[in-house]
């Protein structure tokens, strides 16, 4: 079995290498800007890491890439996990700079982090605390997380979905802000798992065990 990281010129690729190659058993794990090797591959990861126009410009940059996504993600339904930038791309809309089109897998819009607290800043940046969802209770990639488990987080943005079902868990930062997000065969992180210590490496050990 493969596990395809996709290469795209953002995201902390050798960090979630490493991690996946902690819980990857048999597993192989790829760094990849191969479209043929993505779509081969059993399981598709999408870290991004800065503004999603960046981010998308990108991943559409890479020839063949956003069709072997969707030929191997929402036609074939192997599983995809979205990191931080690579989860707000599923979305339909990202407004940073501008307004940008994302994937459109999953129904909802990017947008600023809208603070009421004055004493917190933006960026989001550190330890806060993940909150299931009844969605996320049913989901066998984070049915485990327990109360108080902390995820590492760093951005400016959030993702809101239309349908809140398909929020699995939040964190609050002044606001409620979706930390996984997820349908069918797709989920995706706000925080990113590669710094998340144990809690990160059991989200990821669950996400390769996962058959949708």
């Amino acid at each position: 079995m493969t596990v395809a990281i996709v290469d795209y010129g953002s995201g902390n690729l050798r960090s979630a290498a490493k991690a996946f190659e902690r819980v990857a058993g048999e597993r192989s794990v790829v760094v990849t800007s191969d479209p043929d090797t993505v779509a081969k591959a059993d399981h598709i990861v999408l870290p991004g890491v800065g503004a999603f126009g960046d981010c998308r410009a990108g991943l559409y940059a890479v020839d063949g890439m956003v069709d072997a996504m969707e030929e191997t993600v929402i036609k074939q339904g192997k599983p995809f996990l979205g990191i931080c930038v690579g989860m707000q791309l599923m979305a339909s809309l990202g407004i940073e700079f501008g307004e940008h089109k994302g994937l459109g897998w999953i129904k909802g819009v990017v947008k600023e982090i809208n603070l009421t607290d004055p004493t917190l800043k933006i960026p989001h940046m550190g330890w806060n605390t993940l909150s299931l969802k009844p969605s996320g209770t049913a989901h066998p990639v984070t049915s485990d997380i327990e109360a108080e488990d902390h995820a590492y987080f760093v951005h400016s943005f959030a993702c809101f979905p239309e349908d809140e079902t398909h929020i699995l868990a939040e964190t609050n930062y002044s606001t409620p802000i979706s930390a996984v997000i997820g349908r069918d065969n797709l989920i995706g992180t706000q925080f990113h798992p590669e710094k998340s210590q144990a809690v990160g490496l059991r989200l990821l050990e669950n996400f390769l065990s996962w058959r949708p």
